[in-house]
C-alpha cells in the first residue's frame, strides 16, 4: 500500500499500558515500523496520559489519547461513539498494518477492550480504515484461572527473547510505575501472540460467529 521505506502501523488500544502488554515486545522488535500508538482512554488522567507519552517514545512511535469513559461501571457505549473516537485519533486511515484487542478482551472481561477490537474490525469492514492485515491480540485467562497466557496456536506467535521481556517489564513497572506485585506487572505476557487477518471480509466472519480462518 504504501512506498516508503517504515511500514505503518497502528496500535489501536483501550487504555495506556494495553499496548505494552500484549503488543510491547513486538513493537520493539520492529524499528522498521513506523508506529502511531492510540489509546482511546484516559487522556484527562494526570498519572497516565504523560507515562503514555513516555512510552511511545520507547517504543519509536507517536502517541495520541482519547478520553472515552473508563469509569468502574464499564457501561457499554454506543458503537458509533466508539468508532468515531478512533477515527479523530488516528493521524490518517490508510496503514500496512493495524494491531488492536480481541473482540474477547485478553482477559475475563474488560468490556472498553472487546468494543475496540470490535469498532476497528467494523471501521475496516466500511472502508473507513483501509489496511493490508489486522492483528488482535490472542491471549486468554481460562475464565479467570490464570493470569492471561499467549495462545499458542494463534497464527503469530512470538516468545520474547529475555532481553526483549526484560524492557517490557521495565517499561510496566519503572515508566508506568507499577508495583512489581501489581496484576498488569504479574501479567506482563513473556510470549505474545495474534490473530490475522488479510481482508475484511474474513475479520468479518470472526466479529459474526468467531471464525479466525479463510
Amino acid at each position: 500500500m504504501h512506498n516508503e521505506t517504515k511500514k505503518k502501523v497502528a496500535i489501536i488500544v483501550a487504555h495506556p499500558d494495553d499496548e505494552t502488554l500484549w503488543a510491547g515486545g513486538t513493537i520493539l522488535s520492529h524499528p522498521d515500523w513506523q508506529c502511531f500508538i492510540v489509546s482511546l482512554c484516559r487522556q484527562n488522567d494526570p498519572d497516565r496520559a504523560p507515562k503514555f507519552a513516555a512510552v511511545a517514545k520507547i517504543l519509536g512511535g507517536d502517541g495520541r489519547m482519547g478520553n472515552l469513559d473508563d469509569g468502574p461501571d464499564q457501561n457499554p457505549l454506543p458503537e458509533t461513539e466508539v468508532e468515531d473516537a478512533i477515527l479523530k485519533l488516528l493521524p490518517f486511515t490508510e496503514f500496512d498494518l493495524v494491531i488492536t484487542h480481541s473482540i474477547y478482551g485478553e482477559y475475563t472481561r474488560h468490556r472498553r477492550h472487546e468494543e475496540v477490537g470490535r469498532a476497528v474490525v467494523k471501521l475496516w469492514q466500511s472502508g473507513k480504515i483501509k489496511t493490508d492485515e489486522l492483528w488482535a491480540f490472542a491471549y486468554e485467562d481460562g475464565n479467570r484461572k490464570y493470569y492471561p497466557i499467549s495462545i499458542e496456536d494463534a497464527p503469530v506467535f512470538f516468545p520474547l527473547p529475555h532481553r526483549l521481556w526484560e524492557l517490557k517489564y521495565s517499561i510496566i513497572t519503572a515508566t508506568y510505575g507499577f508495583n512489581p506485585n501489581s496484576w498488569e506487572a504479574n501479567a506482563t505476557p513473556k510470549e505474545e501472540a495474534f490473530w490475522q487477518f488479510f481482508n475484511a471480509d474474513q475479520a468479518g466472519k470472526w466479529l459474526v460467529n468467531g471464525t479466525t480462518t479463510l
